[in-house]
């Protein structure tokens, strides 16, 4: 066998077996082994607070410019309204953010009530007892199948790590970084 070998090849030679089924159900399972964290993205547009919860967030895309990303489903009522806001806040949701998390994920009702919130002049809007806020614009937008992929540039950050320990979502499931093995 040459280096040179087909996909198919190197699966038959490791004696592996993948699952051709893709199905939404299936590849659900399969991403969510993937631990990720949980930001709350908010800002006020047309003078109305908005806001939306994303699991694909991530960091570092690039430093200079200073750029993050999430995915958002194309189906989405909350992105059209929150994308014109002047100013976006992420709000890296805290271990005590379960329920705070599902609030603001909720289709009905007023998704900030009862919330601690702050909001710059801007229209940032952050949540108390977060780990990290970054104040963010968006930068553009991509198209990526049934999602978009979101670039938001960061203007600013307030680091409340050394307080409040991040949430991750993992299997489904809301869990904390605390329990993990090798941790106090």
């Amino acid at each position: 066998m040459t280096a040179l070998a087909t996909h198919d090849q190197q699966t038959a030679d490791l004696g592996t077996h993948l699952d051709r089924d893709l199905s939404t159900q299936t590849l659900r399972s399969a991403f969510s082994h993937f631990p990720s964290g949980v930001a709350a993205l908010a800002g006020v547009a047309n003078g109305a607070k908005e806001g939306l919860v994303a699991s694909s967030f991530t960091v570092g895309v690039s430093l200079e410019p200073a750029l993050v990303s999430f995915a958002v489903q194309n189906t989405s009522r909350t992105w059209p309204q929150l994308k014109q806001a002047e100013r976006i806040g992420i709000s890296i949701l805290g271990e005590h953010h379960t329920d705070v998390c599902r609030q603001l994920a909720s289709k009905e009702g007023d998704r900030f009530a009862g919330l601690d919130i702050r909001s710059t002049d801007q229209g940032a809007i952050f949540l108390d007892g977060a780990a990290l806020w970054l104040d963010t614009t968006v930068y553009s937008e991509l198209p990526a199948g049934d999602h978009t992929m979101v670039l938001l540039e960061v203007h600013g950050v307030h680091d409340h790590s050394a307080e409040h320990e991040p949430i991750v979502f993992h299997r489904s499931a809301f869990r904390n970084l605390r329990t993990a093995e090798g941790n106090q």
